[in-house]
């Protein structure tokens, strides 16, 4: 859950530190003070693009922190440690820097991050739910997405995307292939003989610089034998040689270092090298015992390379590239079917289209048991906003052809009445009512969110009274699952948070700066009062203020 945000010279805040604790917050304020600050602020931090309007008039740069609790949550701990972003046991700490320019800075856990990095631990930890989420609840692929994360399928949604890719592209290789039939065919006979050409050489990985090594080695063999032959007589073979000549000097020198301990070094240092010496010697031994002259064998190592090199000028590239040219070949004969042709590129399509029914038949079958829990328990909840008899329901419309996105299509239905039929969201609903039958939403796929901050951004625009209070209730009951935190401008919507903010705009004549302070039990009454009654807070307005609060 998120624990602490930190702001600094960001849009008309100055500074701002605030702690954040569980169960249901609400932020309040007069329009205009800022209340959408903290939501642009954690979205920045969340990986949404910055430009350089963020930044506070005259500063340098704007600084925004956050630190979110991720106790128990595996797959996040999973994921920073493949990304080597770990941390402090159980914390995450974003942070975004965004100067002047628009240029911006991201960090996790302290190491520099990408946006995309950003975005995909966002996933784990807030839910953003904005102002405007009714209106997009008009598309269907809005729609779509909603019901597939009610369901728990937003990853087979992914696959079947994926499959429907695969089965498209193998489609495409065979018309391709048919438009292009004698061309492919000449281009397939030429791939084979020249695969084929090359493969009787039988070319080894690295093989060619092992060639050209022993090559020198056979070809030199006189050469390096004489040498070997000669070092080995001047360094322990011959009648005055160096390990002789050495020895000789270290028992003289260990005599004297008796009288005089400052020749030790010097000692010592003799003594290093007499066994590097015999290292060198028997090394030198070894290696000219196994050269020897073969000529047989020189003759086969030339024979091979001519093959090799003469292939090499024939498809003109070096020799040591014949083996990936080779391997290229393959692919590209793989591409037009092999020595099958258009048949096994057939084969492939129909294999691709069979994995995506495979992938899209769990998928229609999840949204069909999910499609009728949801519109049960979203129409239960709308009878408690103020929309008493409707019905919600979701139409799943079979597809005249697969998609990307499955076997059907995902429709939200809207009933104003129990005997009226069902019929699409736009088309029934008022914009009062969507807003209300969205929010519905926000709250019932919310319980089954993943994440453990849920944030909901003036989500009750458009109702009032009765209704707003239930509203409340409802998030405050969100909030025994989740941390909640909600933006709203209703006197009922904040009296049923565990906890308040209030925002407030300060004008100087050098500067705007918006300032949130966390309210205590006075606090609260006033601000309560202060949405109710407007500018003039009479005792009367406190007092109903105190009873909504459930304050005695």
């Amino acid at each position: 859950m998120l624990l602490t945000l930190r702001l600094r010279n960001f849009v008309i805040v100055d500074e701002l530190e605030l702690a954040f604790g569980r169960g249901f917050s609400v932020l309040t304020g007069e329009t205009g003070a800022g209340k959408s600050i903290l939501i642009d602020a954690l979205s920045l931090l969340l990986g949404e693009r910055a430009d350089a309007g963020v930044v506070r008039h005259g500063a340098d740069k704007a600084d925004l922190t956050a630190e979110f609790d991720i106790q128990g949550q595996a797959e996040l701990q999973t994921l920073l440690h493949e990304y080597d972003f770990e941390g402090d046991d159980d914390a995450l700490l974003l942070r975004r820097s965004i100067d002047a320019s628009g240029r911006s800075r991201a960090f996790i856990n302290g190491h520099a991050a990408t946006l995309a990095q950003l975005k995909e631990l966002g996933e784990f930890l807030v839910d953003i739910h904005g102002q405007h989420a009714h209106q997009s609840l008009l598309r269907s692929e809005a729609q779509r997405k909603l019901l597939d994360a009610y369901a728990g399928q937003t990853e087979q949604a992914r696959n079947v995307r994926i499959a429907f890719q695969a089965w498209k592209k193998a489609e495409e290789k065979c018309h391709e292939a048919t438009r292009h039939a004698g061309e492919y065919a000449a281009e397939r006979e030429r791939l084979q003989w020249q695969i084929d050409e090359l493969a009787t050489l039988n070319l080894q990985e690295d093989e060619w610089q092992t060639l050209q090594q022993e090559h020198g080695r056979l070809s030199h063999a006189a050469s390096l034998i004489e040498g070997s032959q000669g070092a080995l007589e001047a360094l322990a073979d011959g009648e005055q040689n160096a390990q002789s000549l050495l020895a000789s000097v270290q028992t003289r020198l260990i005599d004297l270092a008796r009288l005089d301990s400052a020749l030790n070094e010097t000692v010592d240092l003799l003594a290093t090298a007499d066994a590097n010496l015999s290292e060198a010697v028997h090394a030198l031994r070894h290696y000219a015992g196994r050269v020897e002259l073969d000529p047989e064998r020189l003759g086969e190592v030339e024979r091979r390379m001519d093959d090799i090199y003469r292939l090499a000028r024939k498809y003109r590239v070096e020799p040591e590239q014949l083996a990936e040219r080779l391997i290229a070949w393959r692919s590209r004969l793989a591409e037009l079917g092999g020595d099958e042709g258009i048949e096994a590129l057939e084969t492939a399509r129909a294999k691709a289209e069979a994995h995506y029914h495979q992938q899209a038949a769990p998928l229609s079958k999840a949204r069909s048991g999910a499609a009728e829990k949801l519109g049960k328990v979203v129409s239960a909840e709308m009878q408690a906003m103020a929309l008493v008899g409707s019905r919600f329901e979701i139409a799943l419309q079979p597809v005249s052809a697969p998609a990307a996105f499955g076997l059907e299509q995902v429709e939200f239905l809207v009933a104003p009445h129990a005997k009226a039929p069902a019929r699409a969201l736009a088309k029934v609903a008022s914009g009062g009512e969507l807003s209300r039958i969205s929010l519905a939403l926000q709250v019932v796929t919310s319980q089954v969110a993943a994440v453990p901050t849920l944030i909901f951004d003036e989500v009750d625009v458009g109702i009032g009274g009765r209704v707003a209070e239930i509203v409340g209730k409802l998030l405050k009951k969100l909030g025994e699952r989740h941390q909640v935190l909600c933006i709203t401008h209703l006197p009922q919507v904040a009296a049923s948070g565990d906890n308040q903010l209030q925002v407030a705009k300060t004008t100087s004549k050098s500067k705007v700066s918006s300032q949130i302070a966390v309210l205590d039990r006075e606090g609260r009454i006033e601000e309560i009062a202060r949405m109710l009654g407007g500018v003039d807070i009479t005792d009367t307005t406190r007092q109903h203020a105190r009873e909504m609060l459930g304050f005695q």
